[in-house]
This record gives structure tokens, C-alpha cells and sequence, in this order.
């Protein structure tokens, strides 16, 4: 099956997911029922406005009590049409949420300020999500920290990612190519740098992905500085001398730095390593403990590219 062509909208963005046109019919269902509607009443007004206007001499306005069969046109027209936008709205909901049996599963932890992905095979993704088109991907979604929300534009699909708990979602891709991804819950200082890309490829593109390292035979510190951009460090920690929420990483490695609660520490490869890994274990005096820990999320390679990284700052 090739994918679909690309359906671009007057009020919505392209149509990539078989969930896709079923959002966006029910959507200009209801659109379009409102114009209809006040286009109808702002007619009557004007209608009613000049021909029924009061006139010298005119005839003396009589008080109406109701009229029956008027009342009853009003309600069930109303109750019919909300009826409708209610079943159709809740096939939809359903569909969303109640994957295929064959869905590719992936897990998805949300964390300020990164979305990261694990697929099933074991292998690792941050702020990229790489699927093959036509295929079901089921999301299984949970928060290292706070309240997050997990929403594709393209796919019309939005789900809540809540500490301490599973949310799923399922979507079907049908257009090739990058589809960004947002959080759209609140979540702190940088929720607006949350984001990531859903990249559609080829069941041939996908497979040869899958079977190779993408870091391969790239230098350690190249390597860190892109592990620097994709996992959101750069929302806390500056290369440019900097204060943000933490330590500045230009000049870091080999200074010496004050410990909340007393001490100082040389900053060298074990202490970045503790720091990735276990950033609650020695807090710098001056900042406060809300790194979220990098276990599970960098492989040991990506993790010694990071350290090299920083140390190449000067």
C-alpha cells in the first residue's frame, strides 16, 4: 500500500494518520453546522428587526405566551444534531484509544524538558520517534515528573502523560516525512522547547534504520554534542559562561565546586558521571535538585560522548 497523498486544509494542518480524516470531518461537520446556524438567526434578526419595527399608529404589540410547536422544532433539532456530534465524537475516542493486535508497540517517557522513546527491540530515541508508514504504533506513555502532554498535529492525536501511571495511544501514519510533536500541559520554565518529530519512513528505510547505529564512528564529542541538543540540556545548562537553571558546562571541567550542605568536589569524569546518572547524589550550592536522571535514556557510549563533550568547553 503507497502512502496517501498529502491533503493540506483551509483551518488544519496536512492529514498524516488514518486518524486524520475522521477528526477533521467531524470538525467541519460542527464548523459548518455553526455557520449554518448563524448565518439562520442573524437573518430572523434582521428580518424581525425591520418588519415587525414599531410604527406611528401601528397596531398595539400583544403579549405571546408560547407557541408549542415552534418550542418542541427548537429542542429536537438541537438534541438531534448534539446526538450525533456526541456518537460520532465518542467512535472516534474509541478508536484512538484501542489498538490494533498487531500495533508496534513503543514506550514514551515524558520529562521536563525531553520526550524519549524506547522501542521494543531496545532501541533508544530522544526527541525523534522513527516509524515505518502504514504501519500501527501503539504509544505506551509515562512521566518521569509532572503532568505532560503528548500531541502530534499531523496524526490529530493528544494524550495526557501522568507520573506514576500508563496512558496509551495509537496512530497510523500515512504521510512520509517529519511531524512535529508537542507538549501541550504546562510543565515549567522551558515547557515551549518540548518537542520533538515523528520521522515517517519506508518499511525498507525503517528496517535499515533499525539495523544500524546512528552514532557510529562518530567522535565522542560530537557525538555529546549532539546527545547536548536532542536531550535538552541546553534548556539548563549554558556553553557560554551563562546562569540558567544549572551550571554553566563552559570552563566546568577540572573546577572545583561548592556542595549545598558543605563540601566541594572537583568536577571530573566520575563526578559528570554521577551527575548524569544519580543528579540528586551532590547538588551545587546555589541551584536547586530538579535534573532528571539520564539512566536508561543514554547508552554508555552516548554518556562518554556527553563527559567529552563538556570537557572540549573551555
Amino acid at each position: 500500500m503507497e502512502p496517501s497523498s498529502r491533503t493540506d486544509s483551509l483551518f488544519l494542518p496536512i492529514q498524516g494518520s488514518t486518524h486524520a480524516p475522521d477528526v477533521d470531518s467531524l470538525y467541519y461537520f460542527i464548523h459548518y453546522i455553526s455557520v449554518f446556524f448563524f448565518v439562520l438567526i442573524m437573518a430572523m434578526m434582521v428580518y424581525f428587526v425591520v418588519v415587525y419595527r414599531r410604527r406611528p399608529g401601528g397596531p398595539k404589540i400583544r403579549q405571546i405566551s408560547h407557541n408549542t410547536p415552534l418550542e418542541v422544532t427548537w429542542s429536537v433539532i438541537p438534541l438531534i444534531l448534539v446526538a450525533v456530534i456526541f456518537l460520532w465524537g465518542f467512535r472516534g475516542f474509541m478508536d484512538m484509544h484501542i489498538a490494533p493486535r498487531n500495533a508496534m508497540e513503543v514506550h514514551v517517557t515524558g520529562k521536563k524538558w525531553l520526550w524519549a522513546f524506547e522501542h521494543t527491540s531496545g532501541r533508544k530515541e530522544s526527541a525523534e520517534l522513527h516509524v515505518p508508514v502504514n504501519t500501527p504504533v501503539r504509544l505506551i506513555m509515562s512521566s518521569d515528573d509532572v503532568i505532560h502532554s503528548f500531541f502530534v498535529p499531523n496524526f490529530r492525536i493528544k494524550q495526557d502523560v501522568v507520573p506514576g501511571r500508563y496512558t496509551t495511544l495509537w496512530f497510523q501514519a500515512t504521510q512520509l516525512g517529519e511531524h512535529h510533536v508537542f507538549c501541550t500541559e504546562y510543565c515549567g520554565k522551558d515547557h515551549s522547547v518540548m518537542a520533538a518529530k515523528v520521522v515517517v519512513m519506508t518499511p525498507e528505510e525503517f528496517k535499515t534504520w533499525s539495523d544500524k547505529d546512528p552514532d557510529e564512528g562518530m567522535p565522542l564529542a560530537e557525538l555529546g554534542a549532539k546527545m547536548y541538543q536532542k536531550n535538552a540540556c541546553v534548556s539548563c545548562h549554558s556553553i557560554d559562561g551563562s546562569a540558567v537553571i544549572g551550571p554553566t558546562f563552559k570552563g566546568l571541567f577540572g573546577r572545583s565546586e561548592q556542595l549545598t550542605g558543605g563540601g566541594t568536589v572537583v568536577v571530573d569524569e566520575q563526578y559528570l558521571r554521577e551527575s548524569i546518572l544519580e543528579p540528586q547524589a551532590k547538588i551545587v550550592q546555589g541551584y536547586q535538585p530538579v535534573m532528571p536522571t539520564y539512566k536508561g535514556t543514554l547508552t554508555e557510549r552516548q554518556l562518554n560522548g556527553v563527559i567529552e563533550y563538556i570537557k572540549t568547553i573551555k
